[in-house]
């Protein structure tokens, strides 16, 4: 129930806007002078305070004053007054006043008044949640960055379909953030205080898929020795990722139909299905469209998924988001992994900005991260970008030359040199890139990385304890 406080020394006036507001289900206090109203102000909380300007012991617009002043959550405040005059409205309007009647005012102006002043209130509340929400998005490194009209264009959309429940299909290549961009959908949902749980099709074997997706009882297979709730089960409550869904085998594009038009599970080796309430956003970079008309991608189920499509440009069409997303990159990095926090000169962002990037904003990621590891000086220099922008799978800088460089420096200049010494510090410092890439690659899956590595998982758990780097499902460190 809303609250409004009526603070006017006349009875009349304040029987009369208590009678109509309480006839509307509003809450009313009535104050018969400043002093009554600033005890119950101090008391109590308002949502709109009608207030009247000229009063014997304290004025209006001293009231007016230390209510629009008290924070954030101040009620708004609907000056009303007999003293019809121009500055009398200037004045109110220029302390905060968020609306302005004279007396004797229609009783229709006061509903409309409270209204407004109610809908603009709730808004107020929805824009500063939204803005603590960013503010923990940019804080965990989850941040969408573009000024680019096309990422405009982005960021209405989802806030458009964020508050429904409606499924989402994410399209774009590798690298540009679809991951990031279903993230971004869930924290402003109404799920946001559920689950976020990210799969990709591509990275697990087919032959696990429907375990992995679907859960199992214990005993339903050779090796199931305890049951497993499945990726469906676990997304209860919030919303499920499913990446690369163009590589879901056809056999099991059938029971994920199912799954998401009857809201409900059956484990492997169960025989009752499990209700769940999930949302369903799904990404790719292959065109859908084309596997359905070649038989590679269940029609029924790519309507079911392309309710609402979010295409995200590549890198190379938004090149004038570069820099901003380099500025993103260097602060991100400089904090998260204690690198010194280095800026291009305008060569290097030329180079930065005239490459083609094909691995788009992963790449680009990447090269930045390396960049600010291997600088030798204070800025970021062309050759420190390196070849980079002379064709996809160029090495970023020849790295023999980055460490000889940079242990120059170090020898140069005893006060760059870390207390450990420079031998032991260039080695961390390539440990952390490696592991770093090779988790990027692998999406945050370990033994994927490790393989790619050619060492033991145990070894790489080792070093990620050792070198204090912090893994997580959904790893999104390049996303």
């Amino acid at each position: 129930m809303n609250r409004i406080l009526v603070v006017d020394d006349e009875p009349s006036v304040r029987f009369v806007l208590r009678e109509t507001l309480e006839e509307r289900g509003h809450a009313v206090e009535e104050a018969g002078g400043g002093h009554a109203a600033r005890e119950l102000l101090a008391e109590e909380r308002f949502d709109v305070v009608f207030l009247d300007i000229r009063m014997p012991d304290v004025g209006g617009f001293e009231i007016l004053d230390e209510i629009t002043t008290s924070g954030p959550d101040a009620p708004s405040v609907v000056v009303i007054t007999a003293q019809n005059t121009l500055d009398n409205a200037v004045e109110a309007m220029k302390r905060g006043a968020f609306d302005y009647l004279t007396k004797p005012f229609d009783l229709a102006e006061v509903e409309a008044a409270v209204t407004k002043a109610l809908r603009v209130r709730a808004l107020r509340h929805e824009v500063t949640e939204l803005r603590k929400q960013v503010g923990e998005t940019f804080r965990s490194g989850l941040a969408l960055v573009g000024r680019n009209a096309a990422m405009v264009e982005l960021f209405k959309t989802i806030g458009r379909v964020a508050p429904t429940d409606t499924s989402v299909l994410i399209l774009g290549e590798s690298g540009t953030g679809k991951e990031l961009v279903a993230r971004t959908v869930h924290y402003h949902s109404r799920r946001q205080e559920g689950p976020f749980v990210a799969v990709n099709m591509a990275a697990i074997p087919s032959e696990l898929i429907e375990a992995e997706l679907f859960g199992y009882e214990r005993g339903a297979f050779t090796g199931a020795v305890e049951a497993r709730a499945g990726r469906f089960r676990q997304a209860h409550g919030g919303t499920l990722f499913l990446d690369e869904v163009g590589d879901l085998p056809l056999a099991l594009q059938a029971k994920l139909l199912r799954v998401v038009q009857d809201q409900e599970v059956t484990p492997l080796g169960g025989k009752q299905p499990v209700p769940i309430d999930i949302r369903i956003v799904a990404a790719t970079h292959q065109n859908l469209e084309e596997a359905v008309r070649e038989g590679r991608f269940r029609e029924d189920l790519y309507f079911r998924l392309n309710v609402v499509p979010i295409r995200i440009v590549p890198l190379r069409e938004r090149r004038d988001d570069i820099p901003v997303l380099v500025q993103h990159f260097i602060e991100r990095f400089s904090s998260t992994l204690d690198l010194p926090r280095r800026w291009p000169t305008e060569g290097a962002l030329q180079k930065l900005i005239d490459h083609s990037w094909p691995g788009n904003v992963r790449e680009l990621e990447n090269v930045v991260k390396r960049a600010l590891a291997f600088a030798s000086g204070n800025v970021i220099t062309e050759e420190d970008v390196g070849v980079v922008t002379e064709g996809r799978g160029a090495p970023a800088a020849d790295w023999t030359d980055l460490v000889r460089r940079e242990l120059v420096a170090m020898l140069e200049n005893p006060a760059r040199a870390p207390e450990r010494g420079p031998y032991w510090s260039l080695v961390e410092r390539l440990e952390r890139a490696i592991l770093a890439a090779a988790l990027d690659r692998a999406e945050g899956n370990q033994l994927q990385a490790a393989r790619l590595l050619g060492i033991n998982r145990n070894t790489l758990r080792k070093k990620l304890i050792e070198l204090g780097i912090e893994t997580r499902p959904g790893w999104v460190s390049s996303r």
